[in-house]
Formats: structure tokens, sequence, C-alpha cells
């Protein structure tokens, strides 16, 4: 493609390492490109709250399309620009499917107030016993009435040792309009954001007050979560440690994660 506008990056699997580090090579590229007029923007199923880390390993505060596209945060200014959700009724249809079709399962639920860490705003609740798939749990167990109880940006499926594809494949049997099914891990994680959301929307609500189209934008990511933004951008690229459905979704794929994939295609336009 021609000089891109807009660079899009997956986080986890993609702009960082698996040490959850960005690179010298990886982070000079952006920098690089951003110095030169680019525009910039994280594209993540994270939560705002889990931005900072990030940021910081950057050393850029671009706005960020989180909660896998329901959300978009400004890490500059600590504010929740927009949010889409899951209503009550909603999220009451999608767990009753979730506990009837998945037995053992576990729900939890996300949720945003004004900013990244708003105290007035559970959160991330989460129903008794549900374990956790990361390594940092920061889950509040509340009843499976508390976490239905008001809207949520996301929903999670959880059911430990088993694989989120045939967790996937099970739901999609039954989930309809009521929203749309993903995982960014193959750690039996299911996520359920609000239908028609993903990160192709949310990257396009930053895109279309800049008066860039699909055609101006360079996108990258790794895993299932990502294959709506990877298909819909000008140019897509997946990782070398990429799922292969997100591989085949993209037009092109570059080096691992360990191995400046991002930087290497960033560099045919910003040395």
């Amino acid at each position: 493609m021609t000089l891109p506008a807009m660079i899009a990056s997956d986080v986890d699997g993609t702009l960082l390492d698996d040490d959850e580090k960005i690179s010298t090579r990886t982070r000079a590229a952006v920098h690089a490109a951003v110095d030169s007029g680019a525009q910039f923007v994280l594209a993540t199923g994270r939560p705002p709250r889990w931005i900072k880390p990030v940021v910081d390993e950057l050393g850029l505060a671009p706005m960020s399309v989180c909660a896998n596209g329901a959300v978009i945060y400004d890490p500059a200014t600590d504010r929740i620009v927009s949010a889409r959700t899951l209503s009550v009724d909603v999220l009451g249809e999608l767990a009753e499917i979730a506990t009837r079709v998945i037995p053992g399962a576990g729900l939890a639920v996300e949720r945003v107030g004004s900013s990244a860490h708003d105290a007035a705003t559970p959160q991330f609740v989460s129903s008794p016993g549900y374990e956790h798939a990361w390594l940092n749990p920061d889950n509040t167990e509340v009843s499976v009435e508390d976490l239905l109880s008001a809207p949520a940006v996301k929903l999670l499926i959880r059911k430990a040792g088993a694989a989120s594809a045939d967790m996937a494949a099970v739901l999609a049997k039954h989930v309809g309009l009521q929203g749309d099914i993903t995982y960014s891990t193959n750690n039996g994680l299911i996520e359920v954001v609000p239908s028609g959301i993903s990160k192709a929307t949310g990257v396009e609500e930053l895109a279309r007050p800049l008066g860039l189209t699909a055609d101006d934008i360079v996108a990258f990511g790794d895993m299932p979560n990502d294959i709506p933004m990877l298909l819909w951008s000008g140019h897509g690229v997946a990782m070398g440690n990429a799922h292969p459905e997100a591989m085949a979704a993209a037009d092109e794929v570059t080096a691992d994660n360990n191995d400046d994939g991002l930087a290497r295609v960033l560099e045919r336009w910003w040395l």
C-alpha cells in the first residue's frame, strides 16, 4: 500500500513480546511513524485500566480501542470517550445460554465508568469461583444476580482446561443477535461484545473524524478478535505467531512478536 496515514496495532502477542515488553526496535519504528505524521492507535481486548503499562512501555499515549471495540479510551487524559454496552436483558440471555451449553463455565463482565480507574464503577466483576485466564486477576466476586444487574461492555465466559475455539463453536450455534463472539487466547476464554462491534468498528470511529478510510490504515494482529480489523483495513498484517485464522485473514504475515514483526513492516515506510 501507499504510505499509511494510520497504524492500528493489537497489543498482546503483537506490539508486546512474550515478556510484555516493547523492544527498542519496535518502539523506534512506531515513534518514527508518529514523528512523520502518522496516527498510531492501540486496538486491544484489554480494558482501559490495563492500558497504562503499554503506554509506559511505548513512551506515547495513543488513542485506544479497548474491549474489542466496545470502548474508546484516551490515555492522555484518562477519559472514556465512548462505550457500547450489552443491556441487562441481553446479558441475562447470554448468561443463560452460556451456562446451559457449557456446563461449569464461569461468568464475568467488564464495565467502564468515566475513566480507567473510576472507583464509582466496579470494573471487573465475576461469578463465585470464577477462575481468571490471566496471571493478574483483579476481579471482584459477586452473585450472578449482581453480575447481570448492570450493562457491560463485555461478557467473559471462562472454563479452565477447555479450548476457546471449541467453546466458540458451541456458543455460535445458540447465540444470534445477542452479541458477537470472539476470543483472544486459546486458554478457555470467550469474549462477547455488543452485536456489530469489533476492533474494526472501533478503529473506524477514530479514523472517520480525521477523514481517513480503511484504505489509509495498516493493521496488525494475531488472534481471532483481530480478524475483523485485518479484513477491513487497507493492509492487514498478521504476526508470525498468529492464530491460523488470523493469518488467513491477513494480506501479509510478518515475523513474530518476539522478532520485531511489527517494526519490520513499519520500517518499509519509516526508517
